[in-house]
């Protein structure tokens, strides 16, 4: 794989197309050292960016708690989402907007840091290998958890959040797993590393964790009015690990992962049947479907 640092192409930067490899940031800025920095993840489907108008609603939101003001309207990030994708001509692909404080002050205090803007893009697949996304991926449970709600700004795409998530995957792959499930600051179970999560009881309900330490996902939402649409009923409520056993059928969902299956969370296994998969197919159906119409 290319190194991203090394790829060909323009990064929207500033307001301005600049050379992919000429990219720079200071290595004292602010958002380096203090995680002053959010970010957006979004999919490009035959050439549309799947909900931007939503992710870049987000992303604002995710700046405003973090205590800064992004520099430009949501139109302009649209729209610059959109030059870049074309630029680039990403047909099926990520964006990855992402904003953080400079290099003016190296302290806890950043009043006076100007804030940067980068909006990247690249074609990208699967984020989990094709076969195991059809079998289904396998899970540990990490030791580390989400915090509780008074202690972070949970509900945005901050960097800092996503430390215990690198360090969760990595000890999951250690240990032969895809991914790790973890828990909320109460014991309950939370999300994946970077996907919310979903189960199936033997009776076809969907169970779904509350999200009120974690993002509610944007794929998240779609796939319950997906669900909805298809008359399958969705339980969001607080769910404890010892409850894994009683679940016949696990999912992840994200902008990332999509809809894939989990075949198996610690010593608990799921099968991936046919409200999955039909889940998952529904899903990329409409992400679609505004191409196809």
């Amino acid at each position: 794989m290319i190194p991203y640092d090394k790829r060909e192409g323009k990064i929207w930067y500033n307001n301005e197309l600049v050379d992919w490899q000429d990219v720079k940031l200071h290595v004292l800025s602010h958002g380096l050292h203090y995680a002053s920095c959010v970010f957006e993840g979004e999919r490009v489907y035959d050439g549309d960016i799947f909900k931007l108008n939503e992710h870049t609603s987000r992303f604002f939101h995710s700046a405003r708690r973090m205590g800064f003001e992004i520099p430009y309207s949501e139109k302009e990030i649209n729209e610059a989402s959109n030059k870049i994708v074309l630029t680039q001509n990403v047909k099926n692909g990520y964006v990855r907007p992402v904003a953080w404080r400079g290099s003016e002050m190296m302290a806890i205090s950043a009043q006076q840091t100007k804030i940067h803007v980068a909006i990247a893009t690249w074609e990208w697949g699967s984020y989990f290998d094709p076969k195991l996304k059809l079998e289904g991926i396998k899970l540990n449970i990490s030791n580390w958890r989400r915090p509780a709600p008074n202690t972070i700004p949970w509900d945005t795409k901050a960097a800092g959040l996503y430390m215990i998530c690198t360090l969760s995957k990595h000890e999951a792959e250690k240990q032969g797993y895809t991914d790790s499930l973890m828990l909320d600051h109460e014991g309950y179970v939370a999300e994946a590393t970077g996907a919310n999560i979903f189960f199936k009881d033997k009776d076809g309900t969907l169970h779904t964790p509350i999200p009120d330490s974690f993002l509610d996902g944007i794929t998240r939402r779609t796939v319950i009015e997906i669900a909805n649409s298809m008359n399958i009923k969705v339980n969001e409520r607080k769910i404890k690990p010892e409850e894994l056993k009683n679940f016949v059928g696990c999912f992840l969902t994200g902008t990332a992962a999509e809809v894939t299956p989990v075949s198996q969370i610690d010593k608990f296994n799921y099968k991936v049947c046919n409200t999955i998969i039909q889940l998952s197919e529904s899903y990329q159906q409409t992400v679609r479907k505004k191409k196809a119409a």
